[in-house]
């Protein structure tokens, strides 16, 4: 999509638009709920395991992702067949329940369960939530600087729900920490209850069951700058990985630091993350999306590629926060990059995929840089991380179009089918009686078109077109 050169206007802020700000409110009181679970689950794994906590809470960390992973698609494809409000707040209570069962469990494979069966209702609500967020906020601006929030308040919840979850322990056992993320789970279904909610787009689509739930996947991958943002995700997921999984490492092991330098390393790239989120709306008012994540990613890559040459503790700080702010350029505007790529109806499913494909990156991306770690050391680890992410954002720069029009000439094959519709620019055809309320649904013809419109892969458009 071409942007204009010359600075817009001034942006009312989307916190005064009243629906997005109770979602946004449910949105910050769940993260802080799930930070403090985090914590508490971290508690619970030593109470059990002892020594042995760091195997389990792998392993939970393992499942978490295997429950992105499959489970995002499957709801994602289905949930155009269901109400959102009644859906979300469904998710939420039922998460609620299951957090209240965690002081209950009496063996290591009962955390396991519940860790898989917590995110796998959490890998349904997220994305269909985060689908909901543009329909709320239609000008890209205002959506723009919502995504912004939403980036500050992961860093935020990242940096502050340790905090919090001190305090707390000092009044109560973590059994208390679960209590509070359940509770937070119910004020998140209660704000979602008063929200009014756009009605949602009718959406029929071809290929029972197995078509509906692999439709987001199979979308995603046949749409160039989707398949441009997966590959970025690669290396966000290096680059993150890189961090979460041996910083640790790095500082203890290797320059003899303490846990307050460890705890600044991940406050430094968390701070540099905040930084590009704060300044995202304004940057991509000049800049494209497709140049402000390329450099992102390439930042990242520098920033991994410092480890390797083995800063001391003092100058970790930058490189650390040029890694967070590189992986901000990238993620921030990932939700336009969705957005711009699906239609109203479709758009669950393509956030559904995107949850799910990223997820697996890190899925990868976590043992992998474990294992280089402790097989090569951590700044030879950062030398092929490093370099991996680089690569990745070159391919990523090949895969997505220069200029990336949203709106393209395409023809469409004669083809005769069935399924709910309305008429519109792809259903004009004569019928009479009880046919002519919309939406409806009969077997129709469509003969060979040829024409130009906002172009986004859906059964109508099954293959992105050649220019």
């Amino acid at each position: 999509m071409k942007q204009e050169a010359a600075a817009p206007s001034s942006i009312e802020s989307p916190l005064r638009h009243t629906e997005f700000r109770k979602l946004f409110s449910a949105q910050v009181i769940a993260l802080v709920g799930t930070g403090l679970t985090t914590v508490a689950l971290t508690l619970l794994a030593y109470n059990m395991a002892g020594e042995n906590a760091g195997i389990v809470l792998g392993t939970a960390l393992s499942f978490k992702m295997v429950a992105y992973v499959v489970f995002a698609p499957i709801v994602g494809g289905m949930a155009h067949r269901f109400p959102r409000k009644p859906l979300l707040i469904s998710l939420d209570v039922v998460r609620a329940v299951i957090v209240l069962l965690m002081p209950f469990v009496t063996a290591v494979w009962q955390i396991y369960l519940l860790i898989f069966l917590l995110n796998l209702f959490s890998a349904g609500f997220k994305p269909v939530f985060a689908a909901t967020i543009p329909d709320i906020l239609p000008d890209e601006r205002q959506y723009t600087q919502a995504l912004s929030y939403s980036r500050l308040a992961y860093d935020l919840e990242n940096l502050l729900s340790p905090a919090f979850a001190g305090i707390a322990l000092l009044f109560f056992t973590f059994s208390g920490l679960f209590a509070a993320n359940a509770v937070a789970f119910m004020i998140s279904a209660g704000l979602i209850l008063v929200t009014v909610l756009p009605k949602h787009e009718v959406q029929d689509r071809l290929g029972g069951v197995w078509g509906e739930i692999s439709f987001g996947v199979r979308s995603y991958m046949r749409t160039p700058r989707l398949r441009a943002l997966l590959t970025l995700y690669c290396a966000v997921a290096c680059a993150s990985a890189m961090v979460i999984v041996n910083t640790v490492v790095y500082v203890k092991e290797t320059l003899g630091g303490s846990d307050t330098e460890v705890a600044a390393a991940f406050a430094a790239a968390g701070f540099g993350s905040m930084i590009a989120a704060m300044s995202m709306t304004r940057i991509l008012d000049r800049v494209s999306d497709r140049l402000v994540m390329l450099v992102g990613a390439v930042g990242m890559g520098i920033g991994v590629l410092g480890i390797w040459t083995g800063p001391d503790l003092t100058t970790m700080l930058p490189v650390w926060m040029l890694i967070g702010l590189g992986w901000s350029l990238v993620q921030t505007p990932a939700g336009r990059i969705v957005n711009r790529s699906s239609s109203a109806g479709d758009r669950s499913a393509y956030f559904s995929a995107q949850f799910a494909l990223s997820h697996a990156c890190w899925l990868v991306a976590y043992p992998v840089a474990g294992q280089l770690g402790a097989a090569f050391g951590i700044e030879q680890t950062a030398a092929y991380m490093g370099a991996a992410i680089i690569i990745f954002a070159g391919l990523a720069a090949a895969v997505w179009p220069r200029g990336d029009e949203t709106e393209l000439e395409h023809i469409h094959e004669t083809v005769k089918h069935g399924h709910l519709h309305t008429h519109g620019s792809h259903h004009q055809h004569e019928h009479g009686g009880e046919e002519e309320l919309e939406p409806h649904s009969h077997p129709h013809h469509h003969k060979e078109i040829k024409h130009a419109h906002e172009f986004y892969i859906d059964d109508h458009h099954l293959y992105w077109p050649k220019v």
